[in-house]
């Protein structure tokens, strides 16, 4: 972004501009998606500590599409075909991956002795309903959710869209930019974490065996369709955002 961009509220306060960014970024992040649905299966099959770490993963990677958005480095998505689907395809791939992987593992034996057998066991994570079925890294899962969000690059094209409507005149427009990333990971945190309490009061119906293969079963139809429908529109060149 150059400095000498007018955008559509260039002109006013950057408080003004951080509330009338609010307004666009919050019903985005409270819509459901893949976020949403990623962290609360971490949530039911491998408890809050992953869950939140998948939440942290995914924030990080929204702050990372901020700041490309803020040196202009987005701008490479929006001008190159090639680059935007290469990216698009990318994601598909590992979205399809993802949701195989939770398929085939929902018919493994011995995958969810960890859990209690039925709703309602005590739990050793204090979850949300949950205990871990896999013992693995945080980090794992921390990587994960930065993954997921790195290979979408419709964030990076909604900041691209945004963020110069919202560069009050007179400030830095890098800063201004990490500004607002940096709004929008606050907002997105809040409302994953809320998520992820929310399930901790329902852990009674949540905690059983049964519930965790279903809910790999679903999650994992429903990464599979959305990364084919993905791919299949960057093959036929209907990916494009802007």
């Amino acid at each position: 972004m150059q400095d000498g961009h007018t955008g559509t509220f260039a002109r006013v306060t950057v408080l003004e501009a951080m509330l009338l960014f609010a307004l666009v970024a919050i019903p985005l992040t409270v819509m459901p998606g893949l976020d949403s649905a990623l962290v609360l299966r971490t949530a039911v099959v491998s408890g809050r500590r992953h869950a939140y770490a998948t939440a942290l993963g995914i924030n990080a990677g929204v702050l990372a599409w901020g700041v490309a958005a803020a040196v202009g480095a987005t701008a490479v998505l929006a001008a190159s075909e090639t680059a935007y689907r290469a990216l698009t395809l990318a994601g598909a791939a590992y979205l399809a991956w993802l949701g195989g992987r939770m398929l085939w593992s929902s018919f493994r034996a011995g995958r969810y002795d960890a859990l209690p057998d039925g709703a309602g066991g005590a739990l050793p994570d204090a979850l949300p309903g949950a205990a871990p079925v896999v013992e693995r890294s945080a980090w794992r899962s921390f990587a994960l959710g930065a993954t997921t969000n790195l290979l979408n690059p419709k964030v990076g094209v909604f900041y691209l869209a945004t963020i110069p409507q919202f560069l009050p005149d007179g400030v830095p427009h890098l800063l201004m930019g990490l500004l607002l990333a940096v709004e929008h990971d606050v907002l997105g945190l809040a409302w994953l974490a809320l998520l992820i309490n929310a399930a901790g009061l329902a852990k009674r119906w949540l905690s059983g065996r049964a519930i965790a293969r279903v809910t790999d079963r679903v999650t994992g139809v429903v990464l599979l369709a959305l990364g084919g429908r993905i791919g299949w529109n960057a093959l036929t060149g209907q990916a494009r955002a802007i």
